[in-house]
């Protein structure tokens, strides 16, 4: 017997993640970005260095769509591209010193978005949740390949 939407986890996790795309895409078109690139910038915060593949990676994008990501970001002077020092082929991203202002104000905003999506949500709620869906990324990480395809 299948749930009501809004008791269904798979519906509600998509759900609530769609909403907060919805919203993340108007912050970041009111401050002349996209998500993407908002996405592109704080994964070059917490991973100075990495190769345009290696963002596509995280980003579950396309390499070439993080190329035209990287040159708006490059036109903009937030981001530049360096050459590997062990495979010229590669490019390294980095950010630059112009991108310290735009990480800041994305990081109020992810705040701001942080508290009105959770207010009324208890601390020791938001504490459960962060608790099973960090177990929940961990079992899916860890499932074997195929696993699924026995259940059917």
């Amino acid at each position: 017997m299948s749930q009501p939407p809004d008791r269904d986890l798979f519906f509600l996790l998509h759900d609530v993640a769609r909403l907060i795309r919805v919203e993340a895409d108007r912050l970041a078109r009111a401050h002349g970005l996209t998500r993407a690139q908002w996405a592109l910038l704080m994964s070059l915060e917490r991973n100075p260095g990495l190769s345009q593949k290696e963002i596509a990676d995280l980003l579950e994008v396309e390499p070439i769509s993080v190329a035209r990501l990287v040159d708006r970001l490059a036109a903009h002077k937030l981001v530049e591209r360096r050459p590997d020092a062990a495979d010229r082929r590669i490019w390294r991203l980095h950010l630059l010193p112009a991108a310290e202002p735009v990480l800041r104000e994305i990081k109020k905003m992810r705040a701001e978005l942080a508290n009105q999506v959770g207010a009324n949500v208890a601390p020791d709620v938001v504490e459960a949740m962060l608790a099973g869906l960090a177990q929940m990324k961990f079992n899916l990480t860890n499932m074997p390949a195929g696993s699924m395809e026995e259940v059917a």
